[in-house]
């Protein structure tokens, strides 16, 4: 689809009310200044099926929840530039532009992941999904208490830091961030070994986020515990698919 919400701004469903909106972050690379290319974009195809997974989810509740992709001006964060992070608000105000403020969630992979955290205390937005996010330590912590945020990371990632995304979640929630995090088995960054429970997980999240489902019961306790808890930081990926525990990559 055409992006209607501007340059910063991929919409893939539009609907006429909204009821809720996802915002999906790719992910990319420490230090590049170049474009994304129009021909290959491998980063933003590793998301491709979680947005056409969601499409279809959501088309049970009317298609009432609008779906859209942010489009980044570079390839990298780039330092202090933080280029991503600053797409990442341009398409999110587009985006509530052109929903009427409808609630949103943001998907975001890797380098997405942090960018999504980065807006995860904006106006509107009702949680925070974050993927094999990249967390290094001078990252800040979410600012505002009570952001919702549900992180995934396979245990032995050589690409982003496990251990970084947990500390992450240990630091927003003494910020008053309610947190949950998943633990996966393997290495499985590109979320393609393990792509049914990848897919699975984000969508369970997602939709509670979005108030299309109640809050999972584990979802809900994570949420609940207090700052300084690492009860709910280190779930087993059964906890959120109903699946038989995983034992291998």
């Amino acid at each position: 689809m055409s992006p209607a919400g501007g340059d910063r701004l991929e919409v893939r469903r539009l609907p006429r009310r909204s009821r809720g909106a996802v915002l999906f972050l790719h992910g990319g690379y420490d230090s590049d200044l170049r474009p994304p290319s129009a021909l290959l974009n491998a980063p933003a195809l590793r998301m491709a099926p979680f947005v056409r997974a969601l499409l279809r989810s959501t088309r049970g509740d009317g298609g009432s929840v609008a779906v859209a992709r942010v489009r980044y001006r570079h390839r990298g964060w780039n330092g202090a530039r933080a280029d991503a992070a600053a797409d990442a608000l341009d398409g999110l105000a587009a985006l509530r532009a052109l929903t009427g403020d409808a609630p949103t969630v943001l998907v975001g992979h890797s380098m997405g992941g942090r960018a999504a955290l980065r807006a995860a205390g904006r106006p509107g937005v009702a949680g925070v999904v974050a993927l094999a996010p990249w967390c290094p330590p001078e990252e800040p912590p979410v600012p505002v208490a009570g952001a919702r945020l549900v992180f995934a990371h396979a245990a032995a990632d050589r690409v982003t830091s496990p251990a970084g995304s947990r500390q992450a979640a240990v630091r927003a929630r003494a910020a008053g961030a309610r947190v949950a995090r998943y633990e996966l088995p393997g290495g499985d960054h590109a979320m393609l070994r393990q792509a049914r429970v990848w897919h699975t997980l984000t969508l369970r999240a997602t939709r509670a986020l979005l108030g299309l489902d109640p809050l999972p019961h584990d979802l809900a306790a994570a949420f609940a515990e207090p700052p300084g808890s690492g009860a709910g930081l280190d779930l087993p990926p059964h906890a959120a698919t109903g699946a038989e525990p995983l034992t291998g990559p």
